[in-house]
């Protein structure tokens, strides 16, 4: 495939993240970082993300498991992740992690749950997508330089 064609399909996939809410602008600050001397820097953010998700991930189901439930570890825990996820614009998943704090604030415990499963949801379709999109990112680089 063509470098200019492998360009135009990344940057339709980048937009489409932004048209469906999955991105915000702060993706675009943490692209604007990104320079010749670091090439991957979105990429290694987001990677770090990942792995900081994760442990999250674990802690709340951890928590949500445990009786009773401690309403107020919860939403450090949720507080933590909304912050790593609106630090790399994670739109949707920030928003998710929004309503879940509002149950742990309300301390319902079902409503935890349930909001826990949308958060957990839309980590997962984000994390697919932007892998697919880093591939391709990839590839148009290697196209670029050949």
């Amino acid at each position: 495939m063509d470098r200019n064609r492998l360009q135009h399909q990344v940057a339709c996939m980048r937009r489409s993240l932004f048209d469906q809410g999955y991105l915000d602008e702060q993706f675009i600050q943490l692209e604007e970082l990104q320079d010749d001397a670091n090439p991957n820097f979105v990429q290694e953010i987001v990677t770090l993300f990942y792995t900081d998700s994760a442990r999250l991930i674990q802690s709340i189901e951890q928590a949500l498991n445990s009786r009773p439930i401690d309403f107020s570890k919860l939403d450090d825990y949720m507080h933590q992740f909304k912050g790593s996820s609106s630090s790399i614009g994670a739109k949707k998943v920030t928003n998710e992690c929004t309503v879940f704090r509002e149950y742990c604030r309300a301390e319902n415990a079902e409503g935890c749950i349930r909001s826990f499963q949308q958060v957990k949801q839309e980590y997962a379709i984000l994390r697919r997508k932007l892998e697919v999109y880093f591939q391709m990112v990839r590839q148009a680089a290697v196209a670029h330089t050949a």
